[in-house]
């Protein structure tokens, strides 16, 4: 039976599912998890309730790639390689280049890796996991998914930015967003659990992991997201600053001696967000482990975060004029029972109607957390980006390719 993988890069995260295909059927799944810090987590879950999981550290993503395709082997989830037909890449970044998912060939690699700029903790794995796969299984139909594919007709009112025109028209310079995958699959997904057609309701989806995102997606489209030219922008995230004032750069660069413009845009990137407040770690459960022991400093650091979450929302209601479901998704999202509680729970002037006894049991399953007269509806929705992308592969093989 043919198989199917689907790869999903996240800046410190490897997530990875193994489809029979046509039939969608998940051989295996699993999540690298804290790639980059001490003691990552290496999880396979397969024929149905087995599970093999280790604690090391797992440097890179493309150690994980490597050790995630010798598992399959070894595990005897597959008896040879020849089985996977098709890999399906989830890529952050594809700028103007890229308003669907692509046949990866040569030429697409190298636009991948030129957007890097646009992206720089995500392309450049992606790229990575392209390669390594390439390598091992040269033959089989290899897709890029892009993340801002879902994005890409948004509004010029929502993308462009209040510079001169002529940066837009030669250079493109304008919001991307990320994350579309998940966006527009919990979106679908909501719409399937409220009922209703997809095309008659007004959505914010919020991907919240170690990067971040909000998305207003009305009619099933997206109208505006929080992350920007790079998905540096918009909310507080795990290492990332979100939006800051341009005019601090050279303030900082100033003051720390720095020349280099790039080594401040990596702090923003790699030293920020919940890392640069805390001090203790980007990792939310590390957080959230801190502000039981009183800690002042992870305790402002979450209520930062769930702050400008809550500001995204509350602009996307606006920018929406009204919205009918909120989605919380990803690895804080779906797990997080404080954060979403934070986040909702002080906005009952929009007619929020938080239950708080349902939410604090939902860890990892679909649910709504809103009471039953709640004039805005709140669901936790699981994302399933994999399957997303197995079906774009499942697409271009149809068409022989």
């Amino acid at each position: 039976m043919a198989k199917t993988i689907s790869i999903n890069a996240g800046s410190s995260s490897l997530k990875w599912q193994l489809f029979n295909m046509p039939e969608e059927q998940v051989v295996a799944k699993g999540l690298v998890e804290r790639i980059g810090l001490k003691d990552s987590i290496f999880t396979i879950k397969y024929d149905d309730g087995k599970k093999y999981e280790e604690v090391l550290d797992i440097n890179d993503h493309n150690v994980a790639v490597k050790m995630l395709l010798e598992k399959l082997i070894d595990l005897k989830i597959i008896k040879s390689f020849d089985e996977i037909t098709g890999v399906g890449h989830r890529i952050v970044a594809g700028g103007e280049y890229f308003k669907k998912s692509a046949l990866i060939d040569d030429d697409v690699l190298k636009k991948i890796e030129d957007l890097s700029a646009l992206a720089p903790l995500h392309n450049p794995a992606n790229a990575m996991g392209i390669k390594a796969f390439r390598k091992i299984l040269p033959n089989i139909t290899s897709v890029a998914v892009f993340d801002t594919s879902f994005h890409a007709n948004m509004p010029k009112v929502n993308y462009l930015y209040s510079i001169p025109m002529e940066y837009y028209t030669k250079y493109a310079a304008r919001k991307y967003g990320a994350h579309g995958t998940s966006h527009r699959y919990v979106a679908n997904r909501c719409a399937d659990i409220m009922g209703q057609p997809i095309e008659d309701l007004k959505l914010i989806t919020c991907h919240i992991g170690n990067g971040a995102s909000v998305c207003a997606v009305e009619g099933g489209k997206s109208v505006d997201t929080s992350m920007g030219f790079t998905p540096l922008a918009g909310v507080t995230m795990g290492t990332r600053s979100g939006d800051v004032d341009a005019s601090l750069l050279p303030y900082l660069m100033d003051h720390l001696g720095m020349t280099d413009v790039h080594k401040m845009i990596d702090i923003l990137n790699t030293k920020s967000g919940i890392l640069g407040l805390s001090g203790i770690s980007s990792d939310m459960r590390d957080i959230e482990a801190a502000v039981k022991e009183d800690n002042e400093a992870a305790e402002l650091a979450l209520e930062i975060y769930c702050d400008r979450i809550r500001k995204y929302i509350a602009q996307y209601i606006s920018v929406m004029n009204g919205v009918d479901a909120i989605v919380f998704t990803a690895g804080v999202g779906e797990n997080d029972t404080g954060m979403r509680e934070r986040v909702l729970k002080p906005m009952t002037w929009f007619g929020i109607d938080f239950d708080v006894e349902t939410n604090n049991k939902i860890h990892g399953k679909e649910a709504e957390i809103t009471l039953p007269d709640s004039k805005i509806r709140a669901f936790v929705i699981p994302t399933d980006e994999e399957l997303m992308i197995a079906r774009d592969v499942e697409h271009f093989k149809k068409l022989g390719k």
